[in-house]
């Protein structure tokens, strides 16, 4: 086991001080990140004493801290889950190999490239999410945005710690950049496009916790699979507390809808009537769902792509759950792709298995969707609602890949520029949507209260109850 130094300046369980340049390298990295994060993060919540769990460890059991602390002095700390004793490669050219402790130089720059692009998802969700503390439904979920906040802050440091490890001046230059760019910025914009949309209402930011966290989670298995044996154990403990932001994500839609559904029991079924209680109807909901998980959907790349087939025969970034898999080479195989013909009708196309791995992962992510999707559904069906919740086909609305070039309805049918545009506002969050839901946004700090268009939790957090003071104003 390797010793966790939580009395550094830098909590780290990677032996940091036995490498004083590289100590000295992330030391003075550390203040241009806390000040990074007063003047992009949580904003008018910097003073304020949060219940917040802070990583201490790597063991499956007592892993984290529960207790208040200030988010600016919050220890963001670099954990990598233990070495797997003899790890070998698992998939690709180098299958059964051993696992590489150093970046190997002919994959450099696309091993860099990978990090980078992930390191940049974390800074990017928080500037997202900086002006959603001043309109919260309740102090726990005041208090779960900011855990997500930090969290993802201590996945920037997991990234910066291997960029300044392993890749020198051009890793440094790295860690500089990913707190220069900013967030929805015109001319220094995050990298992937669903980390510059705003998010400006808590419908919102639960969508995006719910789909673009679950991507995370799916690019974090992939990267767990790696060849370079640092990135495979960080990206498993960075796992660790990915789960608990796809379960804000989650509960806090089905918490919407359970609310929804109560009302449409009481006032029935009209959107119109729903909105007079001041709550979100369906309809709205599901507008919201077809924005974010298409708008996620992207991340994943082309269907057909030689980076990923460069990727994965580098032994780099390998599928999700690789082990489930006879053929870990697979320099053989094909993928039934479904592509729009010049006659504007679907066939299917064969494309080499490595070629499609962007679309292999995606498919274990559409699954995992719709088991999400099936759980809220049996919150409308144990309302008595026979109302469901879909996922549009992942052909709708897409802006990366081969679907971007053409319209297609939410059941992926193909259709006209004219036909989408006349029916966009019956599939999307319309402008009127969208002021409706930020109307509802108004900030409810009283322990024990909720806004009117969400449900309460089932239950608190750390064993506390609902009715908490998850976060205390200075001087309390």
């Amino acid at each position: 086991m390797s010793h966790v130094d939580l009395a550094a300046k830098i909590p780290n369980n990677v032996d940091l001080n036995a490498d004083k340049r590289l100590q000295r390298a992330l030391e003075e990295w550390q203040p241009k990140f806390v000040d990074w994060w007063r003047s992009m993060g949580p904003e008018g919540f910097q003073a304020h004493d949060v219940y917040l769990r802070t990583a201490v460890n790597v063991g499956r059991e007592g892993w984290a801290h529960f207790g208040y602390v200030k988010m600016p002095d919050y220890r963001w700390g670099i954990f990598l889950e233990e070495p797997e004793k003899e790890r070998k490669i698992g998939f690709g050219d180098h299958f059964g190999k051993p696992a590489w402790q150093q970046v190997p130089g002919e994959y450099r720059n696309m091993l860099r490239r990978i990090i980078v692009t992930q390191a940049d998802t974390e800074p990017a969700s928080v500037e997202q999410q900086r002006m959603l503390g001043q309109t919260c439904p309740s102090l726990y979920d005041l208090r779960n945005l900011f855990q997500v906040n930090v969290e993802e802050g201590r996945h920037l440091w997991a990234m910066v710690y291997l960029l300044q490890t392993y890749f020198g001046r051009d890793g440094r230059e790295e860690a500089e950049d990913l707190l220069r760019r900013r967030s929805g910025n015109a001319d220094n914009p995050r990298i992937l496009g669903t980390f510059n949309e705003p998010i400006k209402d808590w419908l919102s930011f639960f969508m995006f916790t719910t789909f673009t966290d679950r991507d995370g989670k799916f690019q974090l298995i992939a990267l767990s699979e790696s060849g370079f044996d640092p990135l495979s154990r960080t990206c498993r403990f960075m796992l660790t507390e990915e789960a608990h932001h796809m379960f804000v994500g989650e509960t806090g839609v089905g918490r919407v809808l359970q609310r929804t559904a109560d009302l449409m029991n009481k006032v029935g079924t009209d959107p119109a009537k729903v909105r007079a209680e001041h709550a979100v109807d369906l309809p709205t909901i599901q507008k919201y769902l077809n924005h974010w998980y298409t708008s996620s959907l992207d991340l994943f790349g082309s269907e057909r792509s030689s980076n990923a087939a460069d990727f994965f025969a580098s032994g780099l970034k390998g599928r999700y759950n690789e082990e489930k898999y006879a053929d870990h080479v697979v320099l053989e195989g094909e993928y039934d792709l479904a592509v729009r013909g010049s006659d504007g009708r679907m066939h299917t196309e064969k494309v080499p298995l490595r070629n499609a791995m962007n679309e292999v992962l995606r498919d274990g992510y559409v699954g995992d969707c719709e088991f999400v999707c099936q759980r809220w559904n049996r919150i409308l069906e144990k309302a008595g609602r026979p109302e469901r919740l879909e996922l549009p086909s992942r052909r709708f609305r897409r802006a990366q890949g081969i679907y971007a070039d053409a319209c297609y309805d939410p059941k992926g049918n193909p259709i006209s520029n004219e036909e989408f545009e006349a029916h966009k506002a019956q599939w999307l969050p319309s402008k009127e949507d969208l002021e409706y839901v930020r109307s509802l946004m108004h900030p409810v700090t009283e322990v024990g209260k909720i806004a009117s268009w969400i449900a309460a939790p089932a239950k608190g957090i750390d064993e506390h109850p609902f009715a908490w003071e998850y976060v205390k104003p200075p001087h309390a």
